[in-house]
């Protein structure tokens, strides 16, 4: 029954949005569902295929938070911490209000890097702060590489210099909170980011092909990228791989990995599983407990938007299902993970042992439509014995 029902709502998929999909779903210790609908390439008419490999933009998150995480259980730094007894550019900081600089109430918390309550935002038009982080990004992508400093740390300096857009755990805002978090591990490890997410998890789960930058014989595999028209057309997007902020410019935690179906699944069944796999523990079941629940206070949550109006808080770095009845949601209360600017999308539920990762390569992503549709499926064919 179940995948029956998922064949038929991926393929309803393809009739109305991306070029391509494909979705695994495991429980326990068995895959339930794993298939592959549609292209990878519609000019070149290549299908999508276990080997597809994905960018993944902001599920990047959740692999940032986890090793985040992993640091914190070594004792290296609290969550209560100041940042800037690793990072010391982020100490006194002042805050842009009603187009004044006046000084921070306090000081940035590393756990507010990890619930986006740091007031550092992403580049945008919206607000001052964010055209100011615009120019910053733009001025670290055209900086050259320096022997001193990673780029990822050029971005922290320059980011430093900023004003923040609200005092630190005010308000909840999507930002570079995460990539931040890239540069504090940096810094504790002495390693560069990519290093050590390799070391500590990619490695560990034999995720084979899940990087920052894609190696040249495995370019082939990356999928197309689509914008989807009005009409329904689908035109090929290549200026946001070039010249993307801030994936083009750093190993970017919040946006930067490439990542195959299967790969992403190993990590997310890992952290479904309590942390531990095949004998590989990359995080303790306690810590992934203290990550997915909400850590936002009642008046902060509509700051979430359409998370908060499906039933989601936010923990530490992913959302977290906190109210069936607002969502509508057949999930289990304290599923959680986080989906992508393309339209990618993961859910874990350590409750069932249970994770879904779903991948697709268009913008605008769908995702309001895609992802209840996803959950809902998956958990009411679970009810009937995952059949």
């Amino acid at each position: 029954m179940l995948e029956s029902r998922l064949d038929k709502l991926l393929k309803n998929f393809l009739e109305k949005g991306p070029s391509g999909v494909a979705l695994s779903v495991k429980k326990d210790n068995q895959t339930l569902y794993e298939n592959y609908f549609g292209y990878a390439d519609l000019h070149k008419k290549k299908t999508i295929t276990d080997k597809t490999i994905y960018r993944i933009y902001s599920m990047s998150k959740v692999v940032t938070c986890v090793a985040g995480l992993q640091l914190l259980e070594q004792g290296e730094f609290l969550l209560t911490d100041p940042l800037s007894d690793y990072l010391p550019e982020f100490k006194d900081m002042k805050v842009l209000e009603n187009g004044k600089l006046i000084e921070a109430d306090r000081d940035i918390l590393i756990k507010d890097l990890f619930t986006m309550t740091s007031g550092i935002t992403y580049g945008g038009e919206a607000t001052e702060v964010e055209r100011m982080t615009s120019k910053v990004m733009a001025e670290v992508r055209d900086k050259k590489e320096s022997e001193q400093r990673s780029k990822l740390r050029e971005l922290t300096i320059a980011l430093a210099n900023n004003p923040l857009e609200f005092h630190p755990g005010s308000h909840w805002k999507y930002g570079l909170s995460h990539d931040v978090i890239g540069a504090l591990i940096e810094e504790v490890t002495g390693m560069s980011f990519g290093t050590y997410l390799d070391e500590h998890i990619f490695q560990p789960l034999k995720m084979n092909d899940t990087f920052f930058k894609i190696p040249v014989a495995k370019k082939n595999r990356l999928a197309a990228l689509y914008d989807r028209k009005e009409t329904g057309e689908l035109v090929e997007n290549t200026w946001l791989d070039s010249d993307a902020e801030p994936i083009a410019v750093f190993e970017s935690g919040g946006a930067g990995l490439h990542a195959t179906l299967e790969d992403y699944q190993k990590f997310a069944h890992c952290l479904a599983k309590g942390g531990t796999i095949e004998g590989v523990t990359i995080l303790s079941k306690n810590t992934i407990e203290l990550m997915a629940q909400n850590h936002l206070p009642d008046d902060m949550l509509p700051e979430l938007g359409w998370n908060y109006d499906n039933g989601y808080g936010y923990g530490l770095g992913v959302r977290v299902m906190t109210d069936q009845t607002k969502g509508g949601s057949n999930s289990t209360l304290g599923e959680f993970g986080w989906s992508g600017l393309a339209g990618t999308y993961v859910f874990i539920d350590p409750h069932k042992q249970l994770s879904a990762v779903y991948m697709q390569q268009m913008l605008p992503n769908f995702e309001f439509y895609h992802q209840p549709r996803i959950r809902n499926v998956i958990y009411g064919g679970i009810s009937e014995g995952g059949k």
